[in-house]
């Protein structure tokens, strides 16, 4: 039984850091779901009230990065509200439509082709925009991989 509940605990673990490749994947989640099958599988007495504030936070912070990041990048190349919406489109069609690179791609191109269509931009300008979304995606992609690193890393610290 012990090998099937950390079968599943790294399945979820796992699953949740397929959710940066594919946005729709909700990684928090995951790693709660992981948690607490740990909790329900061998107790919950390891996992104090500290361990869930930590994750807690982590939680927050994994949800606040994925906008700020990415609006940030956007907003300073200049980029418009539509953009924005066009990008998050991509992000999640994108892997559905070409696995792994559309993830890329499909933010990539939207966000260009909304700035030159809809905001009259130059093709200069809208390819900045295209640029800024991603190196956002990208930049928040690190920086949630990061974040959840550390939330198993404070998981195995409880635990353990």
């Amino acid at each position: 039984m012990t090998i099937i509940l950390w079968s599943l605990i790294a399945v979820c673990f796992l699953a949740a850091f397929a959710g940066l490749v594919y946005p729709v994947i909700p990684s928090a989640p995951l790693l709660i779901i992981g948690f607490l099958i740990y909790g329900f599988g061998f107790g919950f007495t390891e996992l104090t009230v500290s361990f869930w504030v930590i994750q807690a936070i982590f939680v927050v912070l994994l949800f606040t990065l994925d906008y700020l990041v990415s609006s940030y990048t956007v907003d300073r190349r200049g980029g418009s509200q539509a953009a924005k919406i066009a990008t998050t489109v991509g992000l999640i069609a994108g892997p559905f439509i070409l696995p792994g690179i559309g993830l890329l791609i499909f933010p990539f191109v939207f966000a260009i082709l909304t700035e030159k269509i809809i905001s009259k931009k130059t093709w200069r300008d809208s390819v900045s925009i295209g640029i800024g979304t991603v190196l956002g995606i990208l930049s928040s992609a690190l920086l949630k991989g990061i974040a959840m690193l550390l939330m198993i890393v404070v998981f195995i610290m409880y635990v353990v």
